[in-house]
């Protein structure tokens, strides 16, 4: 019997890249993926431009699971019915609608798509059972390349590693320290703890700030954890990885509206009716000092 069976083999990066997405995403890391892109939006934070701009929404001090659960379910939504779905279109829409309201520049929304991109690739290589493969990356950079042409992003990179020169980039260009930023990565920590019982909090405190690299920590002048937590922590995420890695391949789907940690919709969600609506002026990006 084959211990491990490839969803992804034979299908085409070019033409079928929502498929073999999808299968990374429900099948081969599902797990991986939620925390990799997780992590990629708490890097976004770092830059004052979007940090502080989350936080004069009010959303993340005053609604922090539902902002959480609405950015996770509806990116989920057209990776598992397709871009030109019904739902599919109404989710973008969504999303559009909610950055219309506010002044964001093409360049943070390319940032942010291409943390989307690099981010779990890096993760994957650091703590996955395996890498992804050549043809696995090429549908993950044209499945963003797509979802940001949807979201009318302009000057979309056309490879993975224009897409990580990007990243890198920008980081450098512009994480700081800024008070607005601060309160929006805690108010996530608060809530990636509240994930766990009420003891492990601490233990979860700084397991986070382990798996963050220093200009992140010091972008949000977290104290940097001791070496040896940072040792444990990393090498207990690639000990699970081995553990997967012996396991069999996964026999039905597993999609992040299934997670526990989606508390917002216990009797499902309407895609037309998540996110904000806010009446009247926009909050606008204050400039950077």
């Amino acid at each position: 019997m084959q211990w491990r069976t490839d969803p992804n083999r034979g299908l085409d990066p070019e033409t079928q890249f929502v498929e073999i997405y999808r299968n990374l995403a429900t099948i081969e890391f599902p797990w991986d993926l939620n925390q990799a892109l997780s992590l990629a939006l708490f890097r976004t934070y770092a830059v004052p431009s979007v940090g502080r701009l989350l936080d004069a929404t009010g959303q993340f001090q005053d609604a922090t699971q539902k902002r959480y659960d609405d950015t996770a379910l509806l990116l989920e939504v057209p990776l598992l019915e397709g871009f030109d779905s019904d739902r599919g279109r109404a989710a973008v829409r969504r999303i559009n609608q909610m950055h219309k309201m506010y002044e964001i520049s093409n360049d943070d929304m390319l940032y942010v798509l291409s943390t989307f991109v690099v981010v779990p690739k890096r993760w994957l290589d650091d703590y996955g059972w395996r890498s992804l493969t050549r043809d696995e990356l090429d549908a993950s950079v044209r499945y963003y390349q797509c979802l940001g042409q949807h979201m009318a992003i302009k000057q979309i990179p056309a490879t993975y590693a224009e897409f990580a020169d990007l990243m890198d980039d920008y980081e450098r260009a512009h994480f700081a320290f800024d008070p607005g930023s601060r309160r929006v990565a805690d108010a996530t920590m608060g809530l990636m703890a509240s994930f766990y019982p009420t003891p492990l909090k601490p233990v979860i405190d700084v397991f986070s700030r382990a798996l963050m690299d220093d200009p992140l920590l010091e972008a949000f002048e977290y104290a940097p954890p001791h070496p040896v937590a940072r040792r444990l922590s990393r090498g207990a995420l690639r000990l699970r990885a081995r553990a997967v890695g012996a396991m069999p391949s996964r026999r039905r789907p597993r999609h992040v509206s299934d997670m526990p940690r989606m508390k917002s919709y216990p009797d499902g969600f309407q895609v037309e009716r998540m996110g904000t609506f806010a009446p009247g002026c926009p909050v606008h990006a204050t400039s950077e000092s």
